[in-house]
């Protein structure tokens, strides 16, 4: 049975030190907290639309709390963060599908990012973007992320 030490030794290893380094996680101070149970307003005739909270925080830098996702492939420059732990692939969605309980995140460090699922929570600090995007690299489609970002093991 991994500890949760173990795990948080694992993760501030090697290339994901550099977005789990509380050091040098963006201030705080400046960002906004957001919750997911804030980033959507009503359902619409077109399904969920964003809150007015998370329209005004586009562009701005938020905090959120969640958990690491399995990853899409071991060394996939970006990691999805859930509002609770995930077992299953979120990814495996279509972006009319898509899960109103996650966050696609790309972290500020150049290079690939290793991580690895947890129930242990994170918090992650980065700018807001809102709408459809597909990153290149992946395929992978997202309606929020949260880019430039640093997290924390909390």
């Amino acid at each position: 049975m991994v500890t949760r030490r173990a795990l948080l030794e694992l993760l501030l290893a090697g290339p994901a030190a550099s977005l789990l380094d509380g050091s040098r996680l963006a201030s705080a101070v400046d960002a906004t907290p957001l919750k997911f149970t804030e980033l959507y307003g009503q359902v619409g005739p077109l399904g969920l639309r964003f809150s007015d909270k998370a329209q005004g925080l586009r562009g701005h830098p938020v905090s959120m709390r969640g958990f690491l996702a399995p990853p899409l492939k071991p060394d996939a420059r970006l990691f999805v963060l859930s509002a609770r732990p995930v077992a299953l692939c979120p990814f495996c969605q279509s972006d009319a599908d898509w899960p109103h309980d996650i966050v696609v995140v790309f972290p500020r460090a150049a290079g690939e990012v290793r991580l690895t699922p947890s129930a242990e929570p994170l918090e992650v600090t980065g700018t807001l973007e809102l709408g459809s995007r597909t990153d290149d690299a992946t395929g992978f489609v997202s309606q929020v992320r949260l880019v430039d970002a640093r997290g924390r093991a909390v």
